[in-house]
This record gives structure tokens, C-alpha cells and sequence, in this order.
């Protein structure tokens, strides 16, 4: 058996990789989730409630932002931890950049001192494709090196990223960074699009739509997202990379 920290363990893309590892059976899960209330609670209690009872799962309740709770609250060994958890919206973000500075940077630091502190080498930080912001170059390429993000939200998620690179230089944790493009399937958070377009289709009502209707979006299915969370648990072949998903 394997022990896995996973933060945002209760949320859309962490419940599904949470399910497929205990599928796998050879895991020891710990899940931190704050059950913020960025959208109703009790939607993410919904998303874990099978595997309350499981044995080979823990759940946690921590702000990863507050570091003495977060540090008193692990208790075990882990092998690997990956880190989920963030305050997500673009939107949100430029109202509330304090908020997100907290979570998304001082949390990541958090974790990183953790993990050098408990010796855990193995560190996936799910970025987003956000970070790439009003780039010219399509398609946008892992190889880019100058970023210009457009929200506080993705500005945060750049910072994610830089830590990481420090943290991997200086104590020998591999950090792989998985830049995530617009996520959607079972659980999608109710404040997304496809969620959105569903439940007004179910409901009769008209789809709202923004500008003159020419845009265009890719979306990628949860299970190619898990997938690749999936593979980048396993993944030694640098100790720091980031990857588009």
C-alpha cells in the first residue's frame, strides 16, 4: 500500500481521482478539503459520502491557507501528494484577489514545507491553462517561457508553479505542474459552463451567452484529467516539469 495526501480531495476533479485510486486498491488516502463555500457544501460532502466508510480512506477538514492546523492535522506518512485545492474562478478572483493570494500561494508554500519537512519527494500541482492568459502563440506550448496571465486567479497559479521550481532546486522535491484546460463531467462545479448549459436545457429555459457568439472552446472529460494526475504520480523523468492536460 501506497499513502497519497490529496488536497481538494472533495471537490470535482479530486472525488473522481479519489475514486479511481480506490478502485486501484492499493492506496492509503488522506483528503484535505476546507468545503468552502464557493459553491454549496454540501455538494462536495455528496461527491466523498461512498468512501466516508472506506478503511483505506481519511478525511481531513484544514485550510491549507492556516499552517499550524495544517501541520498538526497530518499525522501520517505519504509517499506522494498531490495538490488540488485551490480558490478557482477566473471572475471571482478580480474581486477577491486577497483570498485567492492566500489560498493559492500561501497554501501551495504550505504544502511545499510539508512536504520537505516530512521528506516527501513526489509533489503534483494541478495548474491551470489559465497561466498562458493573452499569449499569441496557439497553440499554447508548455515551451513558453514568457507567461501573461490576465486574473489574479491565474497569476496565483504561476506562482504555484515558480515555488514549486524553488522548492524542487533547493530540497530535491519533484514538482510536476499540470496546466488543466476547462474541465468538465460528473460533479462539474455548478458555477461552469457545461453545468450551466445542462441544467438549463433540463430546465426549458435559454442558454445565456456572452459576446457575439463566435467564441469557441475545447473542453477535457474528468477521466482524461484523472488520467493524467494519474500518470504524473508515477512520472521520474525530471524533477520539474509542466505538463498541458
Amino acid at each position: 500500500m501506497r499513502n497519497i495526501l490529496i488536497t481538494g480531495g472533495a471537490g470535482f476533479i479530486g472525488s473522481n481521482l479519489i475514486d479511481f485510486l480506490l478502485k486501484e486498491g492499493n492506496w492509503n488516502i488522506t483528503c484535505i478539503d476546507n468545503f468552502d463555500d464557493f459553491y454549496a457544501p454540501e455538494i462536495k460532502r455528496r461527491n466523498i459520502q461512498n468512501n466516508i466508510e472506506d478503511p483505506n480512506f481519511k478525511l481531513i477538514e484544514c485550510d491549507i491557507s492556516d499552517s499550524k492546523k495544517l501541520f498538526a492535522s497530518l499525522d501520517g506518512p505519504y509517499d506522494l501528494i498531490v495538490h488540488l485545492a485551490a480558490k478557482a474562478g477566473v471572475r471571482p478572483s478580480i474581486l477577491n484577489p486577497e483570498a485567492y493570494e492566500q489560498v493559492n500561494v500561501k497554501g501551495t508554500l504550505n504544502l511545499l514545507e510539508f512536504a520537505k519537512s516530512k521528506k516527501i519527494t513526489q509533489f503534483v500541482f494541478a495548474s491551470s491553462s489559465s497561466v498562458y492568459g493573452v499569449n499569441p502563440r496557439v497553440p499554447w506550448s508548455e515551451e513558453d517561457c514568457v507567461l501573461q496571465p490576465i486574473s489574479p486567479y491565474a497569476a496565483t497559479k504561476v506562482a504555484g508553479e515558480l515555488l514549486g521550481h524553488t522548492y524542487s532546486h533547493l530540497h530535491g522535491i519533484r514538482f510536476i505542474a499540470l496546466r488543466l484546460f476547462t474541465v468538465f463531467g460528473p460533479r462539474q462545479r455548478p458555477d461552469l459552463a457545461i453545468h450551466k448549459f445542462v441544467k438549463s436545457i433540463l430546465n426549458d429555459q435559454p442558454i445565456s451567452f456572452y459576446g457575439d457568439g463566435s467564441t469557441r472552446r475545447d473542453y477535457t472529460f474528468v477521466g482524461d484529467i484523472v488520467g493524467g494526475i494519474r500518470a504524473a504520480m508515477d512520472y521520474t523523468k525530471s524533477m520539474y516539469e509542466v505538463i498541458n492536460i
